[in-house]
């Protein structure tokens, strides 16, 4: 049987995975926008179902560059809209009416009266006909031509949440508790996330013609491959993509990671047996026999499906060990790499020592979320060690905090009698702003500045406790950030001369940049990007040939374990320290405002990864350790 044999057996909806969402994103739009040329020049209306939320964003974003630079015009086009929040006004913020003009509808030359969303304003016993009348206007069109659809973690589509059938048509409906959780950070909570939508159902979406289902990042892996590999369910609405003529599913490597041909590709098909490929075979083999690599026989190769690797030519016994000596080789107690050692299979150089080190932290306390353990270490082995916070975080801090630190400081200013009329005003100004705009208090600049001094202060202090020189810890504030909402400006090349001016001052040895990319609110994969661009603008300069950058993960994810090249134990007393430094962070504390859907403490969560990863090696047969911190190296 070949490979694509195997994958369409084992992939009942066609996938496309691409480098990114960009360019996943291109590729749909390009598909939209060739129907609607061909259609404009038979002078013919195109039909298309639209999603709201992160996952199309980008696909609107190209729609409208396509549109300005080619002249792609939208007034044959008619649309509607798979769902809306119930009850909901449309010019409240949260709105998919809003969505959708703020996002694409006012920036392309679509007719007003051609948009069609489901009405959230309408009495409850009106909604049936309305649904019907819904349904009706999308048949005497002749149907939809294309259909975009997100997925959410509960598998839904629109707003079909588990327990919808295929015969479900635009009805009014129930949201799942899980749906209600993934959207309270934009309501401001869950208390203030309606309990119900309208939505366009499972029958009206199966009956587009083509349909293009879009997911993004590694919190969608599992739902995708249960969509896309498992049974035709109700309790799965995704699942019945799986009958539909002509749809596929676009997705970014993260999104993909759970399918077989990813995570399992030598039980999928053929398999490229590549040194990574052969680490991660055995990590999962070890996993399932609950053995040591090094007690892996050859009957447990072929009982578990990879006869294929011995085929190689390799016996099993040389295998466990090559692969053993591999992963024992990504750990050091030395991040920096030890002086005046045979660094052969080290990870890190043992030369130049003492090095320059930039840790960069996306917010203001990533680094020690994410890295502490190894941030102190790199301190306290006498590395010039840099902290680097790209933004000021200053949207996720409480109103209320702001408020207790403007007290703090009247109180000082008036108990030293240096209370001047100045301050006063700015005091009565962010006072009264936020006495008069509860839970708004990011509208207004003065209250931002605030709340930026704070996360400033908690990073100065957890860079203190790690052992870093006052005169090194950097706060770039990269403007892109700076919006005082969620949505920030695109990286400009203003972010980028930040760091390049950075990175020509220090001209470190080492760079520490965070390459969590599951961030779900999406500024460490900016943040990555700004220093990759920055790298590239760098790299002709003498000492980048001396200058080596390491990857970490931050409070979302870790690295597989095939993809760690540096693991760096953390002892039990070194682990009280991290958890220490974090705490400097204190309106971060107990309840952080972007907490995702992790209910645990940022510090709860790095401590768990760090002993889930340590646990991970050991039950591989290496030295047992309290947690480590891993790292993947990235060339430039």
């Amino acid at each position: 049987m070949t490979e694509s044999t195997l994958r369409s057996h084992l992939e009942k909806v066609p996938v496309k995975i691409f480098n990114d969402r960009d360019e996943g994103s291109k590729l749909v739009a390009r598909e939209i926008a060739s129907l609607i040329k061909e259609k404009n020049k038979l002078d013919k209306f195109t039909v298309l179902g639209l999603a709201t939320g992160g996952s199309p964003l980008l696909l609107y974003k190209e729609l409208i560059k396509i549109h300005k630079e080619e002249g792609l015009s939208f007034k044959r086009v008619i649309t509607f809209n798979l769902d809306e929040y119930y009850p909901m006004k449309p010019d409240d913020a949260n709105s998919y009416h809003h969505f959708m003009y703020e996002n694409f509808f006012s920036h392309v030359d679509i007719e007003p009266e051609n948009i069609n969303i489901p009405d959230g304003t309408l009495s409850v016993e009106k909604i049936d006909n309305y649904c019907r009348d819904y349904d009706n206007k999308i048949k005497s069109l002749g149907g939809l031509d294309i259909q975009i659809l997100g997925i959410g973690r509960t598998g839904h589509i629109g707003f079909n949440e588990p327990g919808s059938q295929s015969g479900d048509e635009t009805r009014l409906v129930h949201l799942n508790e899980i749906t209600i959780e993934d959207a309270a950070k934009g309501f401001g909570g869950k208390e203030n996330v309606p309990r119900s939508a309208i939505t366009m159902g499972v029958k009206t979406i199966m009956q587009a013609e083509r349909v293009f289902l879009m997911a993004w990042g590694r919190e969608k892996s599992e739902v995708i491959k249960a969509a896309v590999e498992g049974p035709v369910t109700g309790e799965l609405p995704a699942s019945f993509l799986q009958n539909h003529p002509d749809a596929v599913i676009v997705l970014d490597p993260a999104a993909g990671s759970h399918l077989s041909r990813i995570e399992t590709p030598w039980l999928a098909g053929k398999c490229d047996w590549t040194d990574r490929m052969q680490k991660k075979a055995l990590i999962w083999l070890s996993g399932h026999t609950k053995k040591p690599i090094l007690k892996l026989t050859e009957s447990d190769y072929k009982e578990w499906g990879l006869n294929s690797l011995l085929q190689t030519g390799e016996k099993a016994y040389d295998l466990n060990i090559e692969i053993h000596n591999k992963l024992q080789q990504t750990i050091t107690g030395w991040p920096g790499g030890k002086p005046g050692s045979d660094d052969k299979t080290r990870p890190e150089r043992s030369e130049p020592f003492p090095k320059r080190v930039i840790v960069f932290s996306p917010h203001p306390d990533d680094d020690v979320i994410s890295m502490g353990g190894t941030l102190i270490r790199l301190a306290e082995q006498g590395h010039d060690v840099h902290v680097a916070y790209q933004t000021s975080g200053n949207i996720a801090v409480f109103d209320d905090d702001a408020y207790r630190f403007m007290d703090f400081v009247r109180g000082i200013s008036k108990k030293m009698s240096v209370c001047e009329p100045e301050f006063e005003k700015i005091y009565q100004n962010i006072a009264g702003y936020l006495k008069t705009h509860p839970g708004n208090g990011n509208g207004n600049p003065d209250v931002l500045t605030v709340k930026g001094l704070i996360r400033q202060g908690e990073a100065a202090a957890a860079c203190r406790f790690s052992g870093v020189k006052e005169e090194n810890v950097h706060f770039l504030d990269l403007p892109f950030y700076e919006t005082g909402s969620v949505e920030k400006n695109p990286v400009s090349q203003a972010d980028i001369d930040i760091i390049v001016d950075l990175l020509r001052e220090v001209k470190p040895h080492q760079i520490y940049a965070a390459g969590d990319l599951q961030d779900p609110h999406g500024t460490h994969a900016v943040c990555l990007h700004a220093i990759f661009d920055a790298l590239k603008v760098v790299k002709e300069e003498a000492w980048t040939r001396d200058c080596w950058v390491w990857l970490y993960r931050g409070a979302w994810q870790e690295w597989d374990v095939e993809d760690v090249e540096m693991a760096v134990p953390i002892s039990p007393d070194e682990l009280k320290k991290k958890r220490m430094a974090i705490f400097k962070h204190q309106s971060q504390k107990d309840e952080p405002v972007f907490p995702g859907t992790d209910s645990r403490e940022f510090w709860e969560r790095a401590e768990d990864r760090n002993r889930e990863t340590a646990k991970l090696y050991d039950s591989l047969g290496l030295t047992e350790y309290e947690a480590i911190e891993a790292f993947r190296r990235y060339k430039f």
